[in-house]
């Protein structure tokens, strides 16, 4: 490889893996004052390199600290986690600048240096990320404060923004684990945008520029996860910070990250988003970003905002709330949740019954062959798999939308009337 040439994905898929540090929690339980003890690392370790400021309070008096590398001419501002539940990408911003730091002489990064001055806003709902909620501590959407800024993390963001007329900005978020790509059932692993400055969704030079940016990322990452990237809806929102920076002068590029298939999904999403990230930076620091092809942005199916199910039990025997047992599938639908047990947190999966019935138009990220099979609510106590227990009576069988999703699949044995239990579904509450 040439020292002018891009990473390839997989090259930096491995060297996310070496920079990565192993003594992060997972990114839901990533605090304001990790994030702050890591950045003032990131200083001491190279003081020349990343400038910190403060350039704001939160809502609580948490800092907001802006993390500012690289001496180019062209500006870049990335933020994460205005939704304080939406943590993915704070975590892959404090890889990026890991990498960076390690880095810094190779040919690939010294070039992004000399071209770029970066500018991160790693964590700017910090309130929220303490409570692991959405909104801040005034109870407010930052993203739909553009306009009122009636959030001191929101005109945080506007001043920063006014004061440095970066020439792009990269919108980080989450989104619902209920996401698929268009109608393919397939998980939206990584979603992207290029927000419109209008409701007529027009272009200018600048939402171009951003949908280069798109098509690049789109390019390196599905190798990476093939039929997994989507297109969010690309609807005017008038009070959201993405649509109105590209009307004042900067044009974003929004990536949200959505569903892994598999129990351990935060190690698959951070590489995305690293990959993503670097890559994209990459191709504005070389120019190779002018020649990217539009179409490839253009192509990318958009999301179905309700087409996936964590998991969907097809054509099970199911005791609905009267009658008798019905053939039906049985969908979940599952959320990340933090809770506080004994004093320490943990990051727990959610699950409950979303949907009953006919689900063929769903995807999901795991799917159960329920034939033969009878679903019914696992009861307390010890029961475990291979168990042979009588069917309980009816008044426990009973399956309904919006009731956890704490499941035993049970298969009819002899002698009749006993049945088997093939599989206990539970999550965590």
């Amino acid at each position: 490889m040439t020292p002018s040439a891009p990473a390839a994905p997989r090259e930096l898929s491995d060297l996310w893996s070496e920079i990565h540090p192993q003594d992060l929690p997972p990114p839901a339980l990533v605090r304001h004052a990790l994030v702050e003890a890591r950045l003032r690392r990131l200083h001491e370790l190279a003081p020349d390199l990343f400038h910190l400021e403060e350039v704001g309070r939160s809502v609580e008096g948490r800092s907001l600290n802006l993390v500012r590398f690289g001496g180019g001419p062209r500006h870049i501002l990335l933020w994460s986690q205005m939704h304080g539940d939406e943590p993915t990408a704070t975590t892959a911003l404090l890889d990026l600048f890991e990498y960076v730091r390690r880095h810094r002489e190779h040919p690939r990064v010294a070039r992004l240096l000399s071209a770029l001055t970066l500018h991160a806003l790693p964590m700017l709902n910090p309130d929220g990320a303490e409570r692991f909620q959405r909104r801040n501590a005034q109870g407010i959407d930052i993203n739909r404060d553009a306009l009122a800024l009636q959030t001191p993390e929101g005109r945080t963001l506007k001043a920063v923004r006014d004061r440095l007329q970066p020439s792009l900005g990269f919108n980080l978020h989450n989104q619902s684990w209920r996401t698929a790509v268009g109608g393919t059932g397939r998980p939206a692993s990584i979603s992207l945008l290029a927000p419109p400055f209008d409701v007529a969704r027009g272009d200018n030079p600048g939402r171009v520029l951003a949908k280069k940016v798109c098509a690049v990322i789109r390019d390196a990452l599905e190798p990476l996860a093939p039929g997994q990237i989507g297109r969010y809806d690309d609807s005017f929102e008038t009070r959201a910070f993405g649509d109105n920076l590209v009307r004042w002068g900067t044009p974003t590029v929004l990536i949200e990250t959505g569903p892994w298939p598999s129990a351990e999904p935060d190690v698959p999403l951070l590489r995305l988003n690293f990959v993503a990230l670097v890559t994209a930076l990459e191709a504005l620091a070389s120019g190779a970003v002018e020649h990217a092809d539009v179409a490839r942005y253009e192509s990318i199916p958009f999301n179905e905002s309700k087409g996936l199910l964590h998991l969907v039990i097809r054509g099970a025997h199911v005791f609905g709330e009267a009658g008798a047992a019905f053939l039906a599938d049985v969908g979940v639908a599952a959320t990340l949740a933090v809770r506080d047990r004994e004093g320490s947190r943990s990051v727990v999966l959610t699950g409950t019954i979303e949907e009953l019935g006919d689900l063929r138009v769903y995807g999901a990220v795991e799917l159960v062959d329920g034939t033969g099979l009878t679903v019914v609510p696992l009861p307390p106590g010890g029961v475990k798999e291979g168990d042979v227990l009588p069917l309980p009576p009816r008044s426990a069988l009973t399956l309904r939308v919006e009731q956890p999703a704490e499941l035993m699949l049970l298969r009819p044995v002899e002698p009749a009337g006993n049945y088997r239990v093939e599989r206990i579904i539970r999550y965590g509450y």
